[in-house]
Parts: structure tokens; C-alpha cells; sequence
């Protein structure tokens, strides 16, 4: 079989691995325009796979991913889960539940687990939870037995040609279902409403009343998260073909073991440390106003000292809502670090800003304005992407991590 590789991130990696030990050979494509892939001549392979965001080819019957291939020959129940933000807590979450329940589960897809490398490993009495994003589902033409749409705001409009692209992507999670599997849908949210609609699968909607034993069992700070654990709930109780409230009555106490043994994923509204009576948080993962907004609503009763700004996903088209979300109440000072916030600086004007030109002095900057207040908390929450000054934004976040626990 021989292969053509579009694109050799993670994913395209895994595939290489995978497809070699079955005796493959690969062309492997990176660094190209779109026109350029587009235009090419794929008569000579078996195969072409795309890495999630090189966009589909059009008229291009060859043309596939690691996740269409995965859901071609997966053996078992998928749990699909997709947002804006929020899906990789939600699907750890769900993994967690299932892990108390003992079940064989797998956590795969968008949170940095290629789903190819566990594929021999499945039987028919797995479980794989899928965390997937707009670009895995962009042409996606089999959807999963149970999903999940958490929020939904726009994201990646400079990679999809427009929110209508990006929504009819995420459409994908439910468009293929039946009227045996399960939808699980936030109905405070008008299009994870509005996507739900498109699938044939039966409507779980979230959040609902649970006990305060279960919402104290959530470990992690801010209503979003009490929200992710309820659609995680919705999640297993759909796998055991029951209602939440059901599987609240009958499984209390492994809810609770589930739930209170997740703490949360990596910078992700991560607690770093505590120094000097403050408290160091790390959102890097928040590269949109929606998430930031999120992340700060998680603190209505302290002080925040916000770190933002990186690379603009929107051609700056939402500093206006940037703008908006960052000068919230609680919100004492902005720090601002990248282009975005250059651009923030050059626009609005608020006593709070201040510029810093690198991390390093934006943290020391942050921890002398917390220091001038009671229940203080400096919140790296950049709204923005990483790539104007990081390789990634792990590294970003690894980078901010490493100078807190310098101080």
C-alpha cells in the first residue's frame, strides 16, 4: 500500500508507525499551500490522509483521515465529545467515570492521544472516548454512538471558510446517527442546541439537578466544570442504556469516585502553586474570549491579575469581545504579552493595561500588581493562539509554569 501523508504532525506520525508495520510505504507532505495539494496527482496512491487541519479535498475519493479510518475499523462503542472548549475535561471525565466502573476505556483523539496507536489493542467490549475537534470532523461520514456537543462559539474561522463551515464540521458528531444511539446536548448554548437538532438520536440535554454530594465530588473550579462532569454523566448512563437520573439513583458512590479522581488536565485552568498568599493559575489552553471569559467567571470572589494576548485566531475581528471579557469586575490588572495584545494596547485604553514584552516580564509584573491585594490570583488566560511567540501552546504553558515556580 503506499500512501500519501498530508501533513507529519502527531497524528501523521502515528500514522507512519501504524501503517508501516502493515508493510506501507509513504510520500510525506509538509509545508504546502493548499492549492498546491489540491492540485496534485494522487493516481499513484492507495491512500492520501490528512492531518486534522489540512482541509478536505474536494472530489478526491482517495482522501481520508486518521479519524474516518479509525471509525472504518474500530470494533467497539464510540463516545464522541465535541465543543469550543471544554471537551478534553469533559471526555477526562467521562474516561474517569468508566475507569471506575472498570470498563476497558480508551481516551483518544484531539486531547493528544492519536487514536490509530490503540486500534489493535480494541475488542468489542472497549469503550473509546474520542475527544474531537472541528478539523477531525470536518468530513467525518460516520458519527458516534453517544455525543456530546458542549458549547459551541466561533473558533478557527483562519483555518474554515467561515462560522457556517465550522458549524456544519461539528454537525458531523450527529448527523450520522441512529435513533439508537444518544445525543447529549448544553441547552444554555443556542448551537450545541441547534447542532443537536440535525441528528436522529435521542435528546439528553444538560445541565440538570444533581446532589450536592455529586457537585462537590467535582474537584475542579467553576461552573463550566460542574456542567462538563453533568454531560460526562449523561455520557455513561447513555453506555448503560439508562437516564441520568437513573444512573444518579443506582451508581451514587462510583459518580463520586469517578468524578473526585479527575483533577483536572494540564493548562487547562490549572492550579500551579500558591506563593506569598497568591494563587498562580494556568488557562493557557483558552485561545478565544469565550474560554477566558469562562476561566475568570471562575473567580467572582478574588482579585485577578490576567496574563493575555498572543496571535489573533479572528484577524482581530473579536478585540471588541477580547475587550469586553477582560475588563470584567473582578479583573484588577492586564497584563499584555504578543501581538493581540499590542494590538489591544493600540485601541482601547483602561487604567488596568499594561504591556510586557515576554513572559518573563509579564509574570514579574503580575506578581508585584498581586501583591497590592487581598485573595489575589494571577490567570494566564491569553484569549489568543501561541504562535507569535511559542512553538505550541503546551509550550506556552510550560514555559509560564516553569517561570511560576522560579519565583
Amino acid at each position: 500500500m503506499k500512501i500519501a501523508l498530508l501533513g507529519y504532525g502527531k497524528e501523521g506520525k502515528a500514522a507512519e508507525e501504524y501503517f508501516g508495520k502493515k508493510g506501507a510505504t509513504f510520500d510525506i507532505f509538509e509545508n504546502f499551500t493548499f492549492d498546491e495539494i489540491a492540485n496534485k496527482d494522487y493516481s499513484s496512491y492507495d491512500i492520501i490522509l490528512r492531518s486534522p487541519s489540512v482541509p478536505p479535498l474536494k472530489n478526491e475519493p482517495k482522501l481520508s483521515s486518521l479519524t474516518r479510518y479509525f471509525f472504518d475499523h474500530c470494533p467497539c462503542k464510540i463516545i464522541g465529545v465535541t465543543a469550543t472548549k471544554g471537551k478534553g475535561t469533559t471526555c477526562s471525565f467521562i474516561k474517569s467515570l468508566l475507569d471506575a466502573h472498570g470498563e476497558d476505556a480508551y481516551l483518544v483523539g484531539n486531547i493528544g492521544n492519536p487514536a490509530i496507536e490503540v486500534l489493535d489493542r480494541l475488542t468489542e467490549n472497549s469503550v473509546v472516548v474520542y475527544e474531537m475537534s472541528s478539523f477531525q470532523l470536518w468530513d467525518l461520514e460516520k458519527s458516534p454512538a453517544i455525543s456530546v456537543i458542549g458549547t459551541i462559539e466561533p473558533d478557527h474561522l483562519n483555518v474554515h471558510d467561515g462560522m457556517e463551515d465550522y458549524l456544519n464540521a461539528k454537525a458531523n458528531i450527529g448527523r450520522y446517527q441512529s435513533a439508537d444511539d444518544f445525543m447529549i446536548y448544553f441547552k444554555e448554548n443556542p448551537d450545541s442546541v441547534k447542532l443537536a437538532k440535525i441528528s436522529p438520536a435521542k435528546k439528553i440535554a444538560y445541565p440538570f439537578e444533581v446532589s450536592d454530594d455529586i457537585k462537590n465530588a467535582v474537584k475542579l473550579p467553576g461552573k463550566h466544570n460542574l456542567n462538563n462532569a453533568l454531560a460526562a454523566i449523561a455520557a455513561i448512563a447513555s453506555f448503560y442504556n439508562i437516564s441520568p437520573d437513573e444512573y444518579l439513583q443506582k451508581f451514587p458512590e462510583v459518580i463520586k469516585q469517578g468524578l473526585s479522581n479527575f483533577r483536572g488536565l494540564p493548562h487547562r485552568l490549572e492550579f500551579v502553586r500558591e506563593n506569598d498568599n497568591i494563587k498562580y493559575y494556568d488557562d493557557n489552553f483558552s485561545t478565544n474570549p469565550a474560554s477566558t471569559k469562562v476561566a475568570i467567571e471562575a473567580f467572582p470572589n478574588n482579585n485577578v491579575i490576567l496574563i493575555a494576548g498572543g496571535r489573533d485566531k479572528t484577524n482581530n475581528e473579536d478585540l471588541p469581545e477580547i475587550f469586553e471579557t477582560i475588563t470584567a469586575k473582578n479583573v484588577k490588572k492586564i497584563i499584555f504579552i504578543g501581538e493581540s495584545g499590542h494590538e489591544l494596547m493600540k485601541r482601547y485604553s483602561d487604567s488596568r493595561f499594561e504591556l510586557a514584552e515576554s513572559l518573563d516580564e509579564a509574570v514579574k509584573k503580575a506578581t508585584i500588581a498581586a501583591k497590592t491585594y487581598d485573595s489575589a490570583i494571577v490567570l494566564m488566560s491569553p484569549s489568543a493562539a501561541s504562535f507569535d511567540m511559542f512553538e505550541n501552546v503546551y509550550d506556552r504553558g510550560e514555559k509560564y509554569q516553569k517561570l511560576i515556580l522560579e519565583i
